[in-house]
């Protein structure tokens, strides 16, 4: 199928249909997580689970890292 031909296929689909079709248009741009990589985020996201009170405040870390890397 061309991508012209797709184009005008389009506006057929579903909703959730263009949703999944964008979905994985954007997953061939975003490389995949190696296994280590994927257990390091697994165990991350479990750490922060049984404390969340670890986790600093978006504003905070911003604040940290201007004063740190101030030029």
């Amino acid at each position: 199928m061309s991508f012209a031909e797709v184009l005008q296929e389009l506006p057929s689909l579903t909703l959730s249909e263009r949703q999944l079709l964008v979905r994985r248009a954007l997953d061939l741009d975003d490389p995949m997580l190696s296994s280590a990589d994927e257990a390091l985020v697994e165990e991350r996201l479990a750490a922060h689970r049984s404390n969340p009170k670890s986790a600093v405040p978006v504003e905070t870390m911003k604040a940290r890292l201007r004063s740190q890397f101030k030029k």
